[in-house]
């Protein structure tokens, strides 16, 4: 494994361990809709939560929220939609999506530090 992979990997385990923290029930990881990817989905309440997850070295010239361009957010909304349709507009008691943005800091000095927006995008 490569260390951008354990780097992600490891901003994603912290991110997870966070919103169960808030509540939220996870519902998948790394969930595959073709060609796209979504980090985590979980549910919060009537609100499924689709969960970009972000990190950044110390050395790296953009901000982790940043690097969420219009790109992404557009892949990651397609993603939702087909999902939404497939599978989560069928579950009893969810009424919509929201689209939240998680970053994790890996070198904090007391473990990794999360970051979290709630409906960071539409």
């Amino acid at each position: 494994m490569t260390i951008r992979k354990e780097r992600g990997t490891a901003a994603e385990d912290a991110a997870v361990e966070h919103v169960r923290a808030l509540g939220y029930e996870l519902l998948g990881r790394n969930v595959r809709v073709g060609r796209l990817e979504i980090d985590i989905v979980a549910r919060d309440g009537e609100v499924i939560a689709v969960i970009e997850v972000r990190t950044r070295g110390s050395t790296a010239w953009q901000n982790a929220f940043d690097s969420v361009d219009f790109r992404k957010q557009a892949r990651v909304r397609r993603a939702a939609q087909i999902l939404w349709s497939r599978r989560f507009s069928k579950l009893p008691g969810v009424e919509r999506v929201r689209f939240d943005v998680a970053r994790v800091n890996l070198d904090a000095a007391d473990g990794p530090a999360v970051e979290y927006v709630r409906a960071a995008f539409i």
